[in-house]
């Protein structure tokens, strides 16, 4: 199986998940090419699984036609089964190219389906989001297939490192910062919290105005900002909690990041959690934009040690029953052998 996969994003959980499946699909015996946005810090994660090539793709430009011309020699080279586009760019970027299943795999809810006139295949990564998609008119094959992580516990960092005492009460907070994540939510709740400490780990367009909260509030002793990681897992081996209160979040990574890592999970009711979290069972589960309720679960939490083992424990648990590595690899190779069958 031959598999070519077109992915123009930059830092974020999608591209921690492309790095998982890609090397997930090497494990398999896969032989995989990929293209990809230049000086991604991710590249060396990949480089051992796929021959990596590079190219900026813009909408008018010159660079758009050279690369079509590039991707032309690649597909005649390699004359891969699959082609896989991430997301919306690159799925514009899908060739024409009839000799390859071409399969466009959806991280959120499109607007429209004009970015997908060259594909055969959507892969969603929820049932909400397949529906939707029908919806709005898409009438080709649609699979769902949810995402997995590789993250296993880990060394913790020492706390010193976050200036941060070694006897607190850590949450932690990953992902991009941008408003549909609601890190702004997360350190107002932390900040009813008494002697709960918050990092966030992650950047992003938002980080100028959350660090000013974190002054307007006095909570610059008790909230830290470790920046973009390429691997967080240290950061969430040395906290007590993990928190998602995304008000929007189809299935990013960080649903089992936190599981992954072995930690106790709250997570705001938003699309994705709701569909992979059982409140009580696997995590705490809030409303979203509920910054009081947010708080009580993370008081809970502090407050309860048993609590925090038998949530990690349920978290465990539907990592392996439900969204384990071999069983979501295992219907991608199923979804690829079915497209090259009928090639």
């Amino acid at each position: 199986m031959k598999v070519m996969h077109i992915h123009f994003g930059k830092e974020g959980g999608a591209e921690r998940f492309f790095v998982n499946l890609v090397n997930a699909l090497h494990d398999r015996g896969v032989e995989q090419r990929v293209l990809i946005r230049p000086d991604r810090s991710w590249r060396k994660d990949i480089e051992g699984s796929a021959t990596v090539y590079e190219g900026v793709f813009r909408r008018i430009s010159l660079s758009r036609f050279l690369l079509q011309w590039r991707m032309r020699r690649i597909l005649r080279d390699f004359r891969p089964d699959v082609i896989m586009a991430w997301q919306l760019r690159a799925s514009r970027f899908m060739p024409a190219y009839m000799d390859a299943m071409r399969i466009s795999r959806l991280g959120d809810y499109p607007e429209h389906l004009g970015y997908y006139t060259n594909v055969e295949t959507l892969v969603c990564i929820t049932p909400d989001m397949a529906a939707k998609v029908r919806e709005l008119g898409w009438k080709r094959g649609i699979e769902v297939i949810a995402n997995f992580t590789r993250a296993i516990p880990v060394a913790a960092i020492a706390r010193k490192e976050m200036q941060t005492p070694a006897d607190a009460f850590v949450v932690v907070g990953m992902g991009r910062f941008v408003k549909r994540k609601g890190f702004d939510g997360l350190i107002r709740a932390v900040n009813k919290v008494d002697g709960a400490h918050l990092w966030l780990v992650g950047d992003g367009p938002e980080r100028e105005r959350l660090e000013a909260l974190t002054d307007e509030l006095g909570l610059r002793d008790r909230v830290r900002f470790a920046g973009w990681q390429t691997n967080a897992y240290g950061y969430l081996a040395a906290g007590d909690v993990f928190v998602i209160n995304s008000s929007h979040e189809p299935l990013g990574n960080v649903c089992f990041e936190g599981w992954g890592a072995g930690k106790a999970t709250i997570s705001a009711r938003a699309e994705g959690p709701s569909w992979v979290m059982t409140d009580e069972v696997d995590a705490l589960m809030v409303d979203c934009g509920d910054d009081e309720g947010l708080a009580n679960a993370i008081r809970r939490l502090r407050d309860d040690p048993e609590l925090r083992e038998r949530l990690s424990a349920g978290g465990r648990e539907t990592l392996r029953t439900r969204f384990s590595e071999q069983a979501i690899t295992d219907a991608y190779l199923e979804l690829f052998s079915r497209g090259a069958a009928q090639r």
